[in-house]
């Protein structure tokens, strides 16, 4: 037992290092990410002033000004400020746009279509490779593996799912505007969560696999804890924290401005010049508990986790029971690392739990009875699980 906790611990030390070491080298091979140019918090515009006296105050490059303004050729920079608005129509314009101009300058345009068409490919990959056929724990690592690899170490923190939901709702409240490619991105995930059920976060995501590959490194072959026990926590206090959590995002992003998971970003691993101390130790914290917890993250504090567990309510291909072949043993619901299958599998709970598509359910089923279907989820028959244990 003592040889079993050295070993999941010193594969956790090595997984981590392995992450964020080869991250640190991918970054670099990148480029530097462009710096966003520095948030408008207040402008100052006087009686008759020009577009150039006005960036000059103002600390705003001519570059810059002629893409807010687009001045006629004739008057040029020389146009006044006031013909383009009273100052509060003007000072919001200007604070929009620097806020836009700032996002687009910050994105790698080659990485990020590379990115959404890899994860295409791998997630309609994953679908039909696991459709007919159980997951072993050798080709459950494979996959983790090859995702934490490509959508991660190799091709970073940005964009991600997470991203999507809190970046946009931290631009909106820095510059009461949003991010049009943003939300384009936002909804592709949103439909990949309504054709298969949260597969983005399930296999794609590169903060939610490296967690899930987490988990498991604390589970022998045959699902059992190695170097501690491992809980489920109710999902009635995991979501109540990630609702108040998601709440305080929203709250801070439109009263302050301010983006309260920056510092504590656990897509940060990736990237980890860009860590920080209270980045480090709050990855060090997340990833540590992810060893007894099945994704803390993303049950606790992520909001397209809540985004995408209100959306899966529309899922079409999603876990189902068949219960003409049940034989009611609750394996199923003992193998999955949280409490969704339970209430799956009894239906003895309104409100159905995050379901990550992990097919763990699955592939302990004796009877074949658990798929992954468009079928309609049912109730199970009157008496289905009496005195069966």
């Amino acid at each position: 037992m003592k040889d079993g906790r050295l070993q999941t611990f010193s594969l956790f030390i090595l997984v981590i290092v392995f992450v964020t070491g080869t991250s640190f080298v991918s970054s670099r091979l990148w480029g530097t990410k462009a710096e966003k140019i520095e948030t408008v918090t207040s402008l100052v515009i006087k009686n008759e002033m020009t577009l150039k006296e006005f960036g000059s105050l103002n600390r705003i490059p001519e570059t810059i000004l002629n893409q807010i303004f687009k001045p006629g050729a004739d008057a040029g920079l020389d146009s006044k400020v006031s013909s383009f608005g009273n100052d509060e129509e003007v000072s919001a314009m200007v604070k929009k746009k620097m806020a836009l101009i700032s996002e687009e300058g910050s994105k790698n345009w080659i990485k990020i279509p590379v990115k959404f068409v890899s994860w295409f490919a791998f997630l309609l990959f994953v679908f039909i490779f696991l459709k007919r056929r159980k997951l072993s724990e050798p080709w459950r690592k494979v996959l983790h593996i090859a995702a934490i690899i490509v959508f991660g170490v190799i091709l970073g923190s940005d964009p991600g799912p997470m991203g999507t939901v809190k970046d946009a709702i931290v631009l909106y409240g820095k510059a009461g505007t949003l991010f049009p490619p943003r939300m384009i991105a936002l909804t592709v995930f949103l439909v990949m969560v309504i054709i298969a059920n949260k597969y983005i976060c399930a296999w794609g995501c590169q903060a939610g696999v490296l967690q899930d590959f987490i988990f498991r490194l604390n589970q022998s072959d045959k699902l059992r804890p190695v170097f501690w026990r491992q809980f489920k926590l109710p999902f009635v206090f995991t979501n109540s924290v990630r609702v108040v959590f998601f709440i305080m995002i929203i709250a801070c992003a439109l009263v302050w401005g301010y983006d309260i998971v920056e510092p504590i970003d656990l897509f940060k691993v990736y990237n980890p010049v860009h860590l920080g101390m209270a980045g480090g130790i709050s990855a060090a914290v997340v990833l540590g508990a992810g060893l007894f917890v099945y994704r803390p993250w993303c049950h606790l504090l992520c909001p397209f986790g809540l985004v995408g567990w209100i959306v899966e309510k529309l899922s079409i291909v999603k876990i189902n029971v068949d219960y003409s072949t049940c034989i009611g043993c609750k394996k199923c619901a003992a193998a999955c690392p949280s409490t969704v299958m339970s209430t799956i599998l009894l239906r003895d709970k309104k409100v159905i739990p995050d379901c990550f598509s992990c097919y763990t359910c699955r592939d302990v089923c004796p009877t074949g009875s658990i798929r992954f279907s468009a079928d309609k989820r049912i109730m199970p028959p009157e008496n289905h699980f009496k005195n069966k244990k």
